[in-house]
């Protein structure tokens, strides 16, 4: 079902490659086209981790709008926070198990940042989502294995919460869909905000 075709007759547009933020927004029944941001991601900025991951939707909404004026582009990026530090994905294996090794038997945070903006109306929102993850002990076999699956690398604290990491998860809380890279229930009532 189809419940936002356009708003005010204007293109949505998603920012971003993960195919779970398209699979999310298609399942509220959002119409959209994906148009990849540029923009290179700095995860060492001197921000605390919800503004960093605004800044960082922003940033790549604001680089996607500047070809696409007329637009609606939703930008967004999910950072996990451990020990006051942000996670973005993993560079290689290495740095898949130093991620998973720190998250194992504790919580951290999964953070979303979206932007919903439009230049050529003015219309723009940014907002974070924090959601709390607690992660059972994890043996070296366990994550050895779920590196060499490949999942983990392309995601944020390199893990996918929606797929093979599911059984290290004890618990969430907050919102589920967060962790997933969206919190779709906020993006949908900030479209709603801004008229769509």
């Amino acid at each position: 079902m189809k419940y936002f075709e356009d708003c005010h007759g204007r293109q949505i547009i998603l920012a971003s490659k993960s195919p779970r933020r398209s699979e999310l927004l298609k399942k509220a029944g959002l119409e959209f086209t994906v148009v990849l941001s540029a923009y290179k991601e700095e995860m060492h900025l001197d921000l605390r981790p919800g503004q960093l991951a605004e800044y960082l939707a922003l940033k790549k909404a604001e680089d996607v709008a500047a070809s696409h004026p007329e637009a609606l582009v939703i930008g967004a990026d999910t950072i996990v926070v451990v020990d006051g530090i942000a996670l973005g994905q993993p560079a290689d294996a290495a740095s898949a198990r130093e991620m998973l090794e720190k998250l194992s038997g504790r919580s951290h945070r999964v953070i979303t940042g979206f932007a919903l903006m439009c230049l050529a109306s003015g219309a723009k929102k940014v907002k974070s989502v924090s959601t709390k993850v607690y992660f059972r002990h994890l043996t070296a076999e366990e994550i050895d294995s779920y590196i060499k699956s490949g999942e983990p690398m392309d995601k944020a604290g390199a893990y996918a919460i929606q797929g093979g990491a599911a059984s290290f998860v004890e618990k969430t809380e907050g919102d589920h869909y967060n962790v997933v890279g969206l919190p779709l229930g906020e993006v949908m009532r900030s479209l709603k905000e801004l008229g769509c």
